[in-house]
C-alpha cells in the first residue's frame, strides 16, 4: 500500500495545490503541519519569527484547513518541534513511502528542506513548485540572468501574457493511514503557544479571519460583489478601512490563497467587465510580489546583509534609543507613530504607511534597516520574506532600485495622504483634541503642553518640513 505524507507549510489550502494534486495517487494520505519551535524564539536581530498577530492568523488558518480536510474525508495532524527531527520518526512509525511538499525560496527554508531530505534517508522528499505565479522552468532565461529592475521584469512577463489555469479542490482525498489516528490531537491555542489571547481591535483595517474559506470569500467580494477592484488605483494609498486595497496579502503570505487563483479570477473579471487602470494596477502588484520572490531566490542570504543585493560597502549602523521609540510609536512624528501603533495593535499596516515608517527609521532616525525589517517580520500578519526584506532593502538603497535610496519627506507625506489628520486622530487619541492643523505638527507646541498631552517631544525638526507647517505657525 502506497502511503504518502503531505507536509503543509506556507500553503494552507486545498485549492490549486500542486503537492496535493500529486498526492491524489496515494492509497493513504497523511496531511501534516509542523509548528517549528524556533519560530517562537528571538532571532539574531532580537525579534521573534512569529508574533502574536500572525500566530493568531496562523491558528485560524490551520483550523480552517483541518475543517476543509474533514469535509473531504481526511484530517490535519499538527506536531510541534523541528521538521528534521519529527518527519523521519513519523515516516518510520507509519511506514510512509513518500513525503510531498512545496518548494521554498528563502535560504533558511531551503536549508531546512535539505536537512529533512538527508534525515529521511531512502524515503524521497518530493518538492513541487511553490506559491509563485510562474515556475522556474517558465522563465525565459536562467535565474541569474533575470532583469534586476522591476519595470523590465514586468515588460518581459506582459509580453508573454501568461495564462493561469489553477487546479480545483479535489472532490475526495485518500483516507488517512489508520495508525495515524492515534497521533491526532487538538490544535493548540494562542495561550498554549505562550501568547496572550487575541483582543479585537476596533479600528483594524484587517478585521478578517485566517483560512482558505475566508480568503476565497474576500477574493469574491473584492472582484465580484463589491467590485472595489475597479477603484483600486484611486484608493490604494488609503490608510483607513477595509476597502482601500484588496487585503489579499495575509492569505497569500501563508498560502491560504493561491496567487494563480487571484490572477485567474482577475483575468475572468476583466473578460466579463473589461479591464481598467485599477485592474491593471492590481495585476502589477501581483507582479511586484513575483519579482521579489525571484529576487530572493536569486540572491539568497545576501538580501539579509547590511549591503543587501547591491554588494557595495555599507557602514553598519548601531541602534540607539530611537529604534525603541520607533517600535513603540513614540518618536514625536505623529504619522509615523500612528503607523507603528496600528501595526502593533492589529498586525496590519497600509502599503503607504509601511513606506513612510520604514523611510523615517532609515533616513531620519539613521537606524539599521535590517532591525526595522525584523520588527515587521514579527508583527505583520502578511509577512513573507521576499516582499518584506526586498521592500526594506529597496527603501534603504541596497535593493532593486537603480537610485541610491528612497527618502520621503514625512511631513509632506502626512499632508498628502492624511490631509485632515483622520488617521493620526484614530491611532493617537492623545492628539485628537488638538486643532486639526496641529495634529501633524504637535512638536510646534511648548514642551509643557506636550507633557500634559502625554506625547513625546521631537528633538530635531528637519528644514525640509517647514514648507508643510500650518500657515499660522
Amino acid at each position: 500500500m502506497h502511503r504518502t505524507l503531505l507536509w503543509f507549510k506556507n500553503d494552507l489550502r486545498l485549492d490549486d495545490h500542486p503537492a496535493l494534486q500529486a498526492a491524489l495517487q496515494a492509497d493513504r494520505l497523511l496531511p501534516l503541519y509542523i509548528l517549528d519551535s524556533q519560530w517562537l524564539e528571538s532571532e539574531q536581530l532580537g525579534c521573534r519569527r512569529l508574533g502574536s498577530h500572525r500566530a493568531r492568523f496562523l491558528l485560524e488558518s490551520l483550523h480552517a484547513l483541518d475543517s476543509q480536510l474533514r469535509n473531504h474525508g481526511s484530517r490535519l495532524l499538527l506536531l510541534q518541534g523541528q521538521p528534521e527531527n519529527l518527519l523521519p520518526h513519523l515516516v518510520e512509525q507509519l511506514d510512509i513511502r513518500e513525503v510531498l511538499t512545496l518548494d521554498e525560496i528563502a535560504p533558511e527554508e531551503i536549508a531546512q528542506l535539505q536537512r529533512v531530505a538527508r534525515a529521511l534517508g531512502s524515503v524521497p522528499l518530493r518538492r513541487l513548485p511553490g506559491n509563485s505565479l510562474l515556475q522556474e522552468s517558465q522563465l525565459p532565461m536562467p535565474l541569474q540572468q533575470l532583469p534586476t529592475v522591476y519595470s523590465r521584469f514586468r515588460e518581459w512577463v506582459e509580453q508573454r501574457l501568461p495564462v493561469f489555469q489553477p487546479s480545483s479542490i479535489p472532490h475526495q482525498l485518500p483516507a488517512m493511514p489508520e495508525a495515524a489516528l492515534e497521533w491526532l490531537q487538538p490544535l493548540p491555542t494562542l495561550s498554549q503557544l505562550g501568547y496572550g489571547e487575541a483582543q479585537p481591535v476596533q479600528h483594524s483595517a484587517f478585521p478578517f479571519s485566517g483560512g482558505e474559506v475566508a480568503g476565497q470569500a474576500r477574493l469574491r467580494d473584492y472582484l465580484w460583489q463589491s467590485g472595489n477592484v475597479r477603484q483600486y488605483k484611486d484608493t490604494r494609498n488609503g490608510m483607513i478601512g477595509t476597502e482601500y486595497s484588496s487585503k489579499f496579502s495575509p492569505w497569500l503570505a501563508n498560502g491560504s490563497l493561491s496567487p494563480r487563483r487571484v490572477a485567474a479570477e482577475l483575468r475572468r473579471h476583466e473578460a466579463q467587465f473589461g479591464g481598467n487602470d485599477s485592474t491593471q494596477w492590481l495585476w502589477r502588484e501581483l507582479l511586484w510580489r513575483e519579482f521579489f520572490r525571484w529576487t530572493l531566490k536569486r540572491h539568497g542570504a545576501a538580501l539579509f546583509k547590511p549591503h543587501g543585493i547591491k554588494q557595495e560597502a555599507v557602514a553598519q549602523r548601531a541602534l540607539d534609543a530611537r529604534f525603541q521609540q520607533w517600535c513603540q510609536g513614540r518618536t514625536g512624528m505623529p504619522l509615523v507613530d500612528a503607523c507603528m501603533r496600528e501595526l502593533a495593535s492589529s498586525g496590519f499596516l497600509s502599503n503607504r504607511g509601511r513606506q513612510i515608517a520604514a523611510s523615517y527609521l532609515i533616513h531620519d532616525l539613521q537606524q539599521d534597516w535590517r532591525h526595522g525589517a525584523a520588527w515587521f517580520e514579527e508583527h505583520l500578519l502578511d509577512y513573507d520574506p521576499a516582499s518584506n526584506w526586498c521592500n526594506w532593502a529597496y527603501l534603504a538603497g541596497v535593493g532593486n532600485d537603480p537610485r541610491h535610496a528612497r527618502v520621503f519627506n514625512t511631513l509632506r507625506q502626512a499632508r498628502e495622504y492624511d490631509p485632515e489628520a483622520a488617521y493620526v486622530s484614530l491611532w493617537l487619541p492623545e492628539l485628537a483634541h488638538l486643532p486639526q492643523q496641529l495634529r501633524h505638527t504637535p512638536f510646534l507646541l511648548a514642551h509643557g503642553h506636550l507633557r500634559v498631552l502625554g506625547y513625546p517631544c521631537l528633538e530635531q525638526i528637519p528644514e525640509s518640513w517647514k514648507p508643510y507647517f500650518p500657515h499660522a505657525a
